[in-house]
């Protein structure tokens, strides 16, 4: 990851968990109705009243809606027929109507996943698939500054913020933050790969930038977690023969479908990508995909939601910033008890990037002055990690 798309603070903060993420959901998620499953399950209580319908297909539900209590409901981009539409809202619904000829669902009520957002790659590659007809809508709107596009994807990454809590809720989530320049191929691609492996197999959900580089070296990592050994060797060396998306991202993405083509049913990590970088696609490794148009709040979104702590590996200037977005909650502590942080390379973050005197400076005498450490290799990342949390010195 590389830059931060400016965004005002509140808008971001409107979109990010409570400190410690302490808010009581279960009530909110009772409410919510997600598939036709549910839409049925509830309907067999006798009431729609009150509920939250997202991205439902009704149009075969006509007689339910017109003889259910809908009032105080509400209905995001609900296919129906017209006259179940002219009932609910006469009965005390607001009802959002699916917008068309859009690439994407902003009503959605679940997180991506690989085979959605790449969807048509095999047959006419990737600047046929749903993810890079996004890209080219939200360049052209973006462009043109029309509000009915901005609310679009506002709504959007709400939906998308709201599903990215529900799958998460209560997992132990570690984030790991690198540049998307790292190629297929290289020992350090190889060890972020081993070090997503070794925190998904140590019970941990592995959370990056969901694009490329030492990004996807980590899910690729998480997703290798339940074969044996030899299966992400194999699958390094497979990868190696596509070093990088440039020049052809068909090409590099159709490799990594390869791998889960040929080991099926891979371990789970999530993946938080941006449209704000469409040149840098999303990573086919990561098994849920929080996809977002505004990059602030993917970026603080994800940070905050590593509560089980954040592996900074070497990057540039998206990670140097990654470090201080992490660091500022961590010094105020305006998300709780900090969180513990890790910074692999000495080299490269005393020398190179000095970002560990600064960091540490900070620290001093805080409470987060023990939640930080220096390692010099992904090796050490796992132990640091559980020294940190209990408090111990790294």
């Amino acid at each position: 990851m590389t830059h931060v798309q400016s965004n005002s603070p509140a808008s971001a903060a409107r979109r990010s968990p409570a400190p410690d993420d302490q808010r009581d959901r279960s009530d909110r998620s009772d409410r919510e109705i997600e598939s036709l499953e549910e839409f049925d399950r509830v309907l067999a209580s006798g009431s729609l009243a009150g509920h939250r319908v997202q991205s439902v297909d009704l149009t075969d539900r006509t007689f339910a809606l017109l003889s259910t209590d809908t009032a105080d409901s509400v209905f995001l981009g609900c296919a129906m027929e017209a006259a179940a539409d002219a009932k609910i809202r006469a009965g005390g619904a607001l009802v959002f109507p699916p917008v068309p000829d859009l690439p994407f669902d902003p009503y959605r009520g679940a997180l991506y996943g690989p085979d959605e957002l790449f969807a048509g790659l095999t047959d006419d590659g990737y600047d046929a698939t749903p993810d890079a007809r996004t890209y080219d809508w939200f360049q052209r709107t973006k462009a043109d500054g029309d509000i009915f596009a901005s609310m679009l994807r506002g709504i959007h990454d709400d939906a998308v913020s709201d599903a990215l809590d529900e799958d998460l809720a209560g997992a132990r989530v570690v984030g790991i933050m690198g540049g998307h320049a790292l190629e297929r191929g290289s020992a350090a691609y190889a060890g972020a790969a081993r070090l997503g492996r070794r925190l998904a197999r140590g019970g941990l959900t592995v959370a990056t930038g969901g694009g490329p580089g030492a990004m996807e070296a980590a899910n690729l990592g998480a997703y290798a977690a339940p074969f044996e050994d030899g299966m992400l060797d194999s699958a390094l060396e497979l990868l190696a023969k596509t070093p990088h998306f440039a020049p052809s991202v068909t090409d590099w993405a159709r490799a990594a479908f390869e791998i889960r083509r040929g080991w099926p049913d891979g371990g789970a990590s999530v993946g938080i990508p941006t449209w704000f970088y469409g040149h840098e696609p999303p990573n086919a490794f990561a098994s849920r995909i929080a996809k977002y148009f505004v990059n602030a709040v993917r970026e603080d979104g994800l940070l905050a939601r590593s509560r089980a702590g954040v592996v900074f590996l070497p990057g540039a200037a998206g990670t140097v910033q990654e470090v201080f977005d992490n660091a500022t909650p961590n010094y105020y502590g305006s998300r709780g008890e900090p969180a513990p942080m890790v910074l692999v390379d000495r080299a490269h973050w005393t020398e190179h990037l000095p970002a560990w005197p600064l960091l540490r400076a900070l620290a001093a005498e805080r409470p987060m002055a023990a939640r930080i450490a220096l390692v010099d290799s992904v090796d050490e990342v796992p132990d640091t990690l559980a020294r940190l949390t209990a408090g111990e010195p790294a």
